[in-house]
């Protein structure tokens, strides 16, 4: 049955892409029969990294990887060759990488006076632990539709450890409680050493490079039709006894249109919402253009789809309101060393082993991150890249008298260097691309039980979801670990595979963990 049946997965990011390997590796479905189509040029998604030394290198973020944690995802990448090391897997080169570049952030929190804030301690007083303790303690159904400020006083959003955490993990004090619970229990290592960021482990290059372009190039070899420059605009379906099925798939490609049909026991995975819709890029002369979702089509279909129908979630709890859910990013091409040595002379850490370096008293919010060099594989030796964002673009810069929205790549730096007291000599010659995101901390936003649909929804016979914004218990948005698992959800659910999927490891039950974070609190 399965050799005949065909998948057909909307939407080209990680989720999708994990989703055609599982399909292949678990459910004994032969690659060509599975199709994944993408409205873009290229694949991948958010994990994107692209460009070169003169027009400049450009990545909207990357994400934060764990081995403790990120389970399905080690799961998947223990099976990907390594298109760097022979022999190797995704896996493999990855450990070995951070085994050779271990996290150890020195300068984790900087202040207006340049200096290195303190963060042994969390800044927690008794209140903010009582409070804290409570938030962690509560049931999902308690904290509801609810706000972080709801549970923490005001004071709480002034310590050390808002600060790391935050910029870390890029929560607003207006974000979901329930996902910040969520958080504070599934990295409950991290909150132990949260001011060194020592469970923080990176790829070698950009996330495109590492982890995209390895699964991609695999799925190529297994006969998967990657799809690109093709926009699904709508679905065809079909209610018989109380069961949804996809009927047949509407797609824009080329300016042509076409209708492909989905048979009896086909399936259909469809990408429901985008964080990085709308997204645009500045340069070193522009600000990024404002769009908003009239711009972009990531959150159509599954509007569509959810319209009188509550079992598929509810889109508008999360694309309603972009003033809080977007930020900025920004990534710096320099072909002079002068920055990198100074940063690397006054944080203490070479490139690739700090992690985030946080101005706490930026106006922006403004955090930078310099990896390991070089940071994509056509890089020359002579050419450097490092990656910022800023949590606040809707204020004025504190040397910039404009908001971080309105600033050009060339505005950006001369900010940045503002508070690190460097001379703007040190970024002479560098091209600095500026990203929005209206929708960049969607996911976070408060959301009530029901607003995101499960993966395989109630009453779905051949549809599932696979994205940031489906229903899995005890996990956490805003991860690759995320769509990995939810893809992988999706396809033995669809396809009966009896195997197990790697449980989220209960860290925060624990003995040891517990007493870890409690001297932590009490720091």
């Amino acid at each position: 049955m399965r050799a005949k049946s065909k998948a057909y997965l909307v939407g080209g990011g990680i989720g999708s892409l994990a989703a055609a390997a599982f399909m292949i590796r678990d459910g004994g479905l032969p690659g060509g029969n599975i199709s994944v189509y993408e409205a873009a040029a290229t694949l991948g998604g958010s994990l994107d990294g692209t460009g070169e030394p003169v027009v400049g290198y450009s990545m909207r973020g990357g994400r934060m990887l764990t081995t403790d944690n990120y389970e399905c995802t080690w799961d998947l990448y223990k099976s990907i060759p390594s298109l760097t090391h022979e022999g190797k897997t995704v896996f493999d080169e990855t450990v070995e990488f951070n085994e050779e570049h271990v996290s150890n952030s020195l300068a984790r929190l900087v202040n207006s006076r340049r200096a290195k804030v303190p963060v042994t301690s969390m800044g927690f007083s008794m209140q903010d632990r009582m409070e804290l303790l409570k938030l962690s303690r509560a049931d999902e159904d308690k904290l509801a539709a609810s706000c972080i400020t709801d549970w923490l006083s005001p004071a709480f959003f002034e310590t050390e450890f808002w600060y790391m955490w935050s910029t870390t993990f890029a929560f607003q004090p207006w974000h979901s409680a329930v996902e910040f619970k969520r958080y504070l229990l599934r990295f409950v290592l991290e909150f132990s050493r949260i001011e060194t960021l020592a469970g923080v482990k990176r790829t070698i290059y950009n996330q495109y490079d590492s982890l995209v372009l390895p699964l991609q190039t695999w799925l190529l070899a297994q006969g998967v039709r990657l799809v690109t420059d093709c926009k699904v605009t709508d679905v065809d379906y079909k209610t018989d006894d109380g069961k949804f099925s996809v009927t047949g798939i509407h797609c824009l490609r080329r300016d042509k249109s076409e209708v492909i049909e989905v048979n009896d026991g086909d399936i259909v995975l469809l990408q429901n919402g985008s964080m990085t819709d709308a997204s645009s890029l500045g340069s070193m002369t522009s600000a990024p253009a404002k769009l908003t979702k009239a711009d972009s089509g990531g959150w159509t279909l599954w509007e569509k789809l959810a319209e009188g129908r509550p079992q598929f979630g509810n889109p508008s709890a999360f694309n309603a309101c972009i003033a809080q859910s977007c930020w900025e990013s920004f990534t710096v091409t320099l072909k002079n060393p002068a920055f990198f040595d100074q940063m690397t002379q006054f944080s203490g850490n070479e490139p690739g082993t700090g992690g985030l370096v946080t101005v706490k008293d930026s106006n922006w919010l403004m955090s930078i991150v310099l990896a390991y060099q070089p940071h994509f594989p056509n890089q020359p030796a002579d050419v450097q890249v490092f990656w910022g964002y800023s949590l606040f673009p809707d204020r004025v810069g504190n040397f910039v008298p404009k908001p971080m929205a309105e600033c050009s790549g060339a505005e950006i730096l001369r900010e940045l260097c503002g508070h690190l007291r460097f001379d703007t000599q040190t970024v002479e010659s560098a091209n600095c691309i500026p990203c929005r995101m209206p929708y960049i901390t969607s996911m976070f936003m408060p959301r009530k039980s029901g607003d995101r649909p499960l993966p395989i929804p109630r009453d779905s016979k051949n549809l599932a979801f696979v994205s940031q914004f489906v229903e899995i218990p005890d996990d956490v948005v805003f991860t690759v670990e995320y769509s990995v698992r939810a893809a992988q959800t999706a396809v033995y659910g669809l396809l009966d595979i009896d195997r197990a999927i790697p449980p989220v490891t209960p860290y925060a039950k624990s003995v040891h963990a517990q007493f870890e974070a409690l001297v932590k609190a009490f720091k």
